[in-house]
């Protein structure tokens, strides 16, 4: 089981989708962005990298609307030239002129219109792949501690429902709403034009049009957001529940679940329907009031053309628009309503993509290292490595220097002392750190070698997940090269965090963490990490054959390399037994292999790493005994040779390590040996003399 951490939940600094992995934000409701402004444009950003395609869909846009509006204004001409005077000829000679040149701008508008949609698709769809792209690789180099205070499913929703929505917002919503506009402006400009008195009904249609969106879109968007929490506690009932089926089932709560579901199906339900009743009003009263509009304007185009010469062909091209001018209003509030959403769900987006990633400022890195006859350490260029060194730069910080530590604790350099490391922390402090090993050099170059031992300490570490909440300490172990150290204790205790604190995955309050004599904070995470092999708590397969998730240890390994660490790790013959041996497709996380059978995969994939440090955070706790006592023999090869640290709750698997540290509520209580242990009569000795009688 995992160590329990008292985390505290931080409020995400978005709003949280209600929806889940691939949900769809409901009809008309929205959230407001937090800065509208600076969100659009970081998102132009994504787009402008094609300057030249936005220019085309511009320049489209305003053809396709011109060619729209020219060719309902040729209705003027035309009915003009069929009721003035002049021969049949003439007319027809005119009509065919008029027909023909309203066939140019429809075919223009249509090819304008077709080049835009086919430049906006493509120039969307490259921009959310950059957003999607730039989002992960932001997720890659963030702190393990970031994971802890967001769950998974919400961090999905920022990869589905939020770049759904913002691909729709670039590929819909920002064209609608600029062809929208333009083509308001456009037929306020043509409508004054014709005829300036009539444009007064118009102007009072579109008022009372637009207080009606005010005033049933509001409560619309005001019911949505109770219909949206509500869905989000029934996708959250609903995920719950078929995730701990075999729980209902195995207590027979049935009923209960069932019961559950019916009142949050319910709440749905109602919330949806006041929503729906608001959102589903407003067309129908918007086109009643813009069919109210029309007969006025007919009305009064009509007295105008008897009384002040108003021509019929104008009044007849009029009223064709004051039946268009409502559209764009209408498109341009529903669009308007997406990109809000959609600008949200961007935010959310550049929320994690803006979040401090993981420090790291080593500058000591892993390289691979041969041996020449002399002895002497050469930086290897390629092959397998056999052996690794620290590859340390000497810079203002960090350079090596003869120094020898004085009776009273001081430090004094001195050309005929040992080689040292003079490290020079914030605030100017001077500190002195031995090295542990031979360094390859005199001190002098800009960069040394040296070799990897694996020699591991702790001194006086203290550690806390959140403030004030202590999980480790005063803790101080020391690992020197090729021991196996062992920690047991209560569930909780704080073995985990150990390990955890060696691979750096969190930064410890106080206290120091060497490798090698060299701080690990002054090693590059990458190479330091690369120097540990882990078989973690939670085995995690992934998807792809059995081959490819051992090769997962070391990428470049062969298939006889990934055979031979299967073989280590007793791996080898139930993987033969499988439909397709080492190419059996695995999925969900190895679903078609035992517990059992997915951690021995874990442990020959860290095998086949072949790092000089090892942690095995309980490795065989889903092994049978008699499984058990088969790999036993396999680890000890693997073992071999390594600095190991090893967690397990069957003290049996530990009795030949070189040192068993017991920690109970963060502190060690005692360490030792296996023997030392016991004749103390201490924590350990009831621990194993307890789990020996239940054996």
């Amino acid at each position: 089981m995992a160590e329990n951490r008292d985390y505290k939940q931080q409020p995400d600094s978005a709003p949280k989708s209600p929806h889940g992995p691939g949900g769809h934000g409901a009809r008309g409701g929205y959230q407001k962005p937090k800065n509208a402004k600076k969100t659009v444009k970081r998102l132009l950003g994504y787009l402008l990298h094609r300057k030249l395609a936005i220019a085309a869909v511009l320049l489209c846009l305003v053809i396709s609307t011109v060619s729209g509006i020219a060719g309902t204004y040729m209705l003027r001409p035309v009915i003009n030239n069929l009721i003035g005077s002049g021969s049949v000829s003439e007319k027809l000679s005119s009509l065919a002129a008029s027909l023909l040149t309203l066939l140019i701008l429809y075919i223009i508008g249509c090819a304008a219109t077709y080049i835009q949609s086919a430049t906006t698709a493509v120039v969307a769809q490259r921009a959310a792949n950059r957003l999607r792209g730039d989002l992960f690789n932001a997720l890659e180099s963030l702190p393990l501690k970031y994971f802890d205070q967001h769950t998974h499913g919400e961090l999905m929703s920022r990869f589905t429902n939020d770049a759904d929505n913002v691909l729709l917002a670039m590929e819909q919503s920002f064209v609608s709403l600029i062809s929208s506009s333009l083509t308001f402006i456009g037929l306020v400009a043509i409508m004054l034009y014709t005829c300036p008195p009539l444009f007064l009904v118009t102007l009072l249609t579109l008022f009372a049009s637009m207080m009606a969106f005010k005033v049933f879109g509001g409560r619309s968007r005001k019911y949505y957001r109770t219909q949206q929490a509500a869905l989000g506690r029934l996708n959250g009932n609903i995920q719950e529940m078929i995730e701990g089926l075999k729980v209902i089932k195995a207590f027979t709560h049935e009923d209960a679940a069932k019961a559950e579901f019916a009142a949050l199906n319910e709440d749905y339900r109602s919330a949806s329907t006041d929503a729906n009743f608001y959102a589903g009003a407003i067309m129908p009263l918007a086109v009643n009031i813009m069919h109210i509009g029309y007969a006025l304007t007919s009305v009064v185009g009509g007295f105008l053309a008897l009384v002040m010469g108003f021509d019929l062909g104008g009044f007849a091209a009029y009223l064709q628009y004051s039946k268009q001018v409502g559209q764009p209003i209408n498109q341009i509030s529903q669009q308007l309503t997406a990109l809000l959403s959609a600008l949200a769900g961007a935010e959310r987006i550049f929320d994690v993509m803006d979040t401090p990633p993981e420090p790291d400022e080593g500058r000591v890195t892993l390289t691979a290292v041969t041996y020449s006859q002399d002895g002497h350490m050469h930086e290897q260029t390629g092959g397998h490595a056999k052996y690794w060194a620290w590859r340390c730069p000497q810079h203002e910080s960090a350079c090596l220097v003869h120094a020898r530590q004085e009776s009273d604790g001081t430090w004094r350099e001195s050309p005929d002392a040992p080689f040292v490391w003079r490290l020079t922390r914030a605030g100017s402090q001077t500190e002195y750190q031995p090295i542990r090993g031979q360094i390859n050099g005199n001190g002098t170059n800009a960069v040394e070698l040296i070799p990897l031992h694996g020699d591991v300490r702790l001194e006086n570490v203290n550690f806390s997940y959140v403030p004030e909440k202590r999980v480790l300490s005063d803790v101080s172990v020391y690992a020197k090269p090729g021991q196996k150290i062992a920690f047991v204790g209560s569930t909780g205790a704080g073995k985990t965090t150990i390990t955890n604190l060696i691979n750096r995955f969190y930064e410890i309050d106080s206290g120091r963490i060497t490798y090698d004599g060299i701080n690990v904070r002054d090693i590059s995470k990458d190479s330091l990490r690369h120097s540990l092999g882990a078989v973690l708590q939670d085995t995690h397969l992934f998807t792809g054959t059995v081959m490819d998730n051992i090769r997962y240890g070391r990428l470049d390994a062969t298939d006889e390399e990934c055979i031979s660490a299967a073989k280590s790790a007793n791996a080898h013959s139930f993987i033969r037994r499988l439909p397709n041996g080492y190419d059996t497709m695995l999925t969900g996380d190895g679903a078609n292999l035992s517990q059992g059978q997915r951690q021995l995969l874990a442990i020959a994939r860290a095998a086949v790493a072949d790092p000089p440090v090892m942690v095995l955070d309980e490795a065989t706790s889903s092994i049978d005994t008699r499984t058990e006592q088969n790999i036993q023999r396999g680890m000890d090869t693997l073992m071999d040779g390594r600095t190991v640290f090893v967690i397990a709750h069957r003290l049996s698997t530990v009795r030949n390590s070189n040192c068993i540290v017991v920690i109970e509520h963060g502190c060690i209580e005692e360490k030792g040996d296996h023997a030392e242990l016991l004749a103390n009569k201490g924590r350990y000795y009831m621990l194993y003399t307890g789990q020996h009688i239940l054996e």
